[in-house]
């Protein structure tokens, strides 16, 4: 399973772009990702750029190939939660910051389902970058949330990493769920980690790939 989603923070050695290029690229990758909410993989580069009210070649000029447009759609994603785990990590309440992004991360899944083009992107150094930035930044709110008993001493950051899209994917199973219905789901989640009345678990950690 790939997240839904650091010790160090993201960076980058690029040059900032100009206000229209930056522009352009943001219009494309929200285009993309509407392309392919709705048509998934089969989603073309010339139905994004017009979607965009962009020629083709603006596609190009900043993404390579639709490989690397997908590429900057997950990884641009996963900086979106890395932002919000830094942003959490000093707070006061460790568990109250814990189920905060567990909140956001659930809610930003809900708008947009678009997991699939985790799988598409598999292997992307870029990806790869913000992935592990993110299970860094996750790690601390863990490791705060455990040193503080909000959550169960033998919750581990693999289990809380595989658990970020499961409110969502839980109330996927109905035909035409309550939009928020989701949230009952995170409750019971957090509920579960929470160290009352935890019995051991039959099973030791999986190891993240």
């Amino acid at each position: 399973m790939r997240s839904c989603c650091y010790a160090r923070a993201v960076t980058s050695t690029a040059r900032p772009l100009r206000t229209d290029a930056a522009r352009n690229r943001d219009l494309l990758l929200a285009a993309a990702e509407e392309e392919f909410a709705e048509r998934g993989l089969a989603a073309s580069v010339a139905d994004i750029a017009r979607r965009a009210g962009v020629a083709k070649g603006t596609v190009f000029r900043h993404f390579a190939s639709k490989d690397e447009l997908i590429a900057a759609i997950v990884s641009d994603n996963l900086a979106a939660l890395v932002t919000v785990a830094q942003r959490l990590a000093d707070a006061p309440d460790p568990g109250a910051a814990l189920l905060e992004f567990l909140t956001v991360a659930a809610e930003r899944r809900q708008q947009r389902d678009l997991t699939f083009l985790q799988s598409a992107s598999e292997g992307h150094p870029r990806v790869a970058e913000v992935r592990d930035a993110l299970l860094a930044a996750l790690d601390v709110l863990v490791d705060r949330a455990r040193e503080a008993q909000a959550i169960r001493s033998d919750v581990t950051l693999a289990d809380v990493f595989l658990l970020l899209c499961a409110p969502v994917h839980v109330v996927e199973n109905l035909a035409d769920p309550p939009p928020d219905l989701w949230q009952r789901y995170l409750a019971i989640i957090f509920d579960g980690l929470r160290p009352e009345g935890a019995r051991p678990l039959p099973q030791p950690p999986p190891r993240l790939p």
